[in-house]
């Protein structure tokens, strides 16, 4: 046998070897996907991930078994690790309808775009949906909700008459278009729609929720938090409906109540990254704070920070408040009781800034002592002279409206100075304003100077 022909069967074995090499991966592929399809519906999720990553390990480019860990991890309620899996399938995946069916696909990523607040994202996979699935009325809602939740009324209004058009009795999108209608100020078509849904089904309490927005958007809040109280009985809606009548107890300046309803709003989700728990947590702090319970509305801005860094001005409050647990006289300042805030205001009066005290008042803003300068050459010695000092724990910077109110007090309490002592910052206009003034704006630093010297 000649060389020629050696080589040649050997380069015929070797291309016959890779041929077999591939049919049987291609051959077991199928099979492993299989048997991580039997582990899910076998609720063993740990294995399947493991399965799952072992295909992923050996093949990374295999869309079908990023598919299959998306879904294992899905199960395994580990939801940012399915969407990252899922959105590589989304960019890569071929569709057949079989093995990867793409409807099933869609609502699987479309509900953790949802999930994670990403809206948009959602908002194009359910888009994707309504084409899919033309005749499938709930594809066509969701596309609605969130162009609802966008205030874009208009393509909201269209989507729930595409609703209503594929099932005339969709209690939902009756309630929903009820609302629209209402703020579009169609009061008697809202009024219809609304009735209609109650009509169809007294005991979809989804619907109740929606008639309890129409009644707190009139003002009518003693009637809108009936309609939540109904509305808390539809598990879909119980968060909302907690949270709005929070907001409707904090509209009649019932703070206890309110946090009461946004606390049973927290527990009412075993997720805290749904956009809900988040607006829940985040109204919580916002009571938290105006009680002066800074520690626990921290607590609650932490956790919003950890599943949304750029929450609102969540980043803002925690940078605010960053001082508390380094500065043991700030933390007193923004967390005690009334009483006890009057005597740290009266302590900071007389040990700090060199003044006794002649007559002290409450304010909700904080608190507002006239005194009379003993002599501090730190504070300009002026002796035996009267002036006002406004102590304030807001949260907010101060604005020039409260330089103009302390001004004309100035006047009225025949004071000669004032000093706006604040917690926070105060506004660029507020700053204009006490320009050339005798007023003397006291920013956080210096005020917790003050209360360092005074303790």
């Amino acid at each position: 046998m000649s060389v020629v022909q050696i080589v040649a069967i050997i380069f015929l074995g070797t291309i016959v070897t890779i041929l077999v090499f591939v049919a049987v991966k291609n051959i077991a592929s199928p099979k492993k996907i299989d048997g991580i399809q039997r582990l899910l519906k076998q609720g063993k999720t740990q294995a399947a991930i493991k399965a799952a990553k072992g295909l992923v390990q050996k093949n990374p480019k295999d869309y079908f078994a990023h598919y299959y860990l998306g879904r294992a991890y899905l199960a395994d309620g580990k939801n940012e690790l399915a969407l990252m899996e899922l959105k590589y399938v989304d960019q890569n995946g071929i569709f057949d309808g079989k093995q990867l069916p793409e409807a099933q696909f869609r609502k699987s990523l479309a509900g953790l775009y949802s999930k994670f607040g990403q809206q948009e994202e959602a908002l194009k996979q359910y888009l994707l949906l309504t084409k899919l699935e033309p005749n499938v009325a709930e594809n066509f809602f969701q596309v609605a909700q969130i162009y609802d939740a966008k205030n874009s009324h208009k393509e909201a209004i269209g989507f729930y008459d595409k609703v209503l058009k594929l099932d005339k009795r969709n209690v939902k999108a009756h309630a929903a278009m009820g609302l629209l209608l209402y703020r579009a100020k169609q009061v008697n078509e809202a009024k219809r729609e609304i009735d209609t849904a109650i009509k169809l089904s007294p005991e979809t309490y989804s619907t109740y929720y929606f008639l309890g927005k129409i009644l707190k958007d009139s003002k009518d809040l003693p009637g809108a938090i009936k309609a939540f109280e109904k509305g808390q009985r539809d598990a879909e809606y119980r968060q909302k409906s907690l949270i709005e009548m929070g907001s409707c107890y904090m509209m009649g300046n019932s703070v206890e109540n309110a946090m009461n309803c946004y606390e049973r709003a927290i527990s009412a989700s075993k997720d805290s990254s749904t956009p809900e728990t988040v607006y829940a947590r985040y109204f919580l702090a916002a009571c938290l704070e105006k009680t002066r319970q800074i520690e626990k509305a921290i607590a609650q801005w932490e956790a919003i920070s950890a599943v949304q860094k750029n929450f609102r001005d969540v980043p803002q409050k925690l940078a605010e408040y960053k001082d508390l647990q380094a500065n043991d006289s700030l933390k007193e300042y923004l967390t005690s009781a009334e009483s006890d805030f009057v005597e740290i205001c009266k302590k900071t009066c007389t040990k700090a800034m060199g003044c006794q005290p002649q007559q002290v008042d409450m304010k909700k803003w904080g608190c507002q002592i006239i005194a009379t300068d003993v002599g501090n050459a730190d504070w300009h010695n002026v002796r035996k002279q009267s002036l006002l000092l406004c102590f304030f724990r807001e949260p907010h910077p101060i604005g020039d409206n409260v330089v103009i109110r302390t001004l004309d007090e100035l006047k009225t309490k025949k004071c000669t100075k004032a000093y706006i002592l604040a917690s926070s910052s105060f506004s660029p206009t507020a700053k204009k304003e006490a320009e050339g003034r005798p007023v003397e704006l006291v920013g956080k630093e210096a005020l917790e100077a003050l209360l360092d010297k005074a303790s």
